[in-house]
């Protein structure tokens, strides 16, 4: 025993000894309450390292997307009616006057059969954004090429069918007053689309011109949905859980960062009393 180090079992340099002894002769950690305030660490094989796997919704096979989709498209070529009627009730008639040789406009340059081409522009275009923005939500399990054929071809077909629904619109009672009208009288010719229709090359018909306006609307609609969303995979995912179950921590393996502990006792400081 010297002077600095008056006990010989306790080291000099301030180290912490292995254990201390207690009343029974049992070890015990030195600092009981370091450990507490560490608390249990959790296995590396339990421990995810970051936010957990999130299981998707499953997608279905390709015949319910099939059939979906062709629901879908379906239910958008019916639309084409009353699309076809607000076209034909918003377009003006182009005024003809019956002559001596036959029916003739009654203006040099009439302006309404440009109307009507604009109008059915404007509303095919916003019916066709209407349609992808509808499928999206509606088919929202089937969202991706097979959704985007299905707003693309049904506006399409929902285009021919309000041309044909249309155009019709009094066309029946134009024909008639063009056999029986009196000379120098007036009447109004029904909206015909003069921009747009189908050409026949052989045996396939060939939409051109504005009654293509829905189908690009229906395109560029959808796809810029799909460029918006939040989800890789376009459909909805469900949002993660935070089990709380007994050995699984959802924090980082590394150890954490244990509190304050009292400091080690001095050299030089007295020892407790011993049983």
């Amino acid at each position: 025993m010297s002077a600095d180090n008056p006990d010989p079992d306790r080291p000099s340099s301030g180290a912490v000894p292995p254990y201390v002894e207690s009343p029974g002769d049992r070890p015990a950690a030195p600092y009981p309450d370091r450990a507490a305030a560490i608390g249990p660490v959790p296995p590396a094989s339990l421990t995810w390292y970051g936010a957990p796997p999130v299981a998707g919704t499953p997608r279905p096979g390709l015949r319910p997307q099939l059939g979906w989709a062709a629901a879908g498209a379906f239910g958008v070529v019916i639309l084409g009616v009353p699309l076809g009627l607000l076209w034909a009730a918003l377009a003006p008639d182009t005024p003809v006057v019956q002559t001596e040789s036959g029916a003739v406009y009654g203006e040099s340059q009439p302006e309404q059969p440009i109307a009507a081409d604009g109008w059915f522009s404007l509303l095919g275009l916003g019916f066709g954004i209407v349609v992808a923005v509808g499928l999206w939500f509606l088919l929202r399990r089937f969202r991706g090429p097979i959704g985007l054929a299905a707003a693309v071809l049904g506006s399409l077909g929902a285009a021919l069918v309000a041309w044909q629904v249309g155009q019709r619109v009094g066309l029946a009672t134009f024909e008639r007053l063009l056999v029986t009208a009196a000379e120098g009288q007036t009447f109004g010719q029904p909206a015909q689309l003069r921009a747009g229709g189908v050409e026949w090359v052989g045996l396939l018909p060939v939409p051109y011109g504005n009654v293509l306006l829905p189908a690009f609307g229906a395109a560029v609609g959808y796809t810029l949905l799909a460029g918006w969303s939040r989800w890789p995979s376009l459909r909805p995912e469900p949002t993660p859980e935070w089990p709380a179950g007994p050995g699984v921590s959802w924090a980082s393996a590394e150890t954490p960062t244990p509190s304050a502990a009292p400091e080690p006792p001095g050299p030089g400081a007295a020892e407790p009393p011993r049983g």
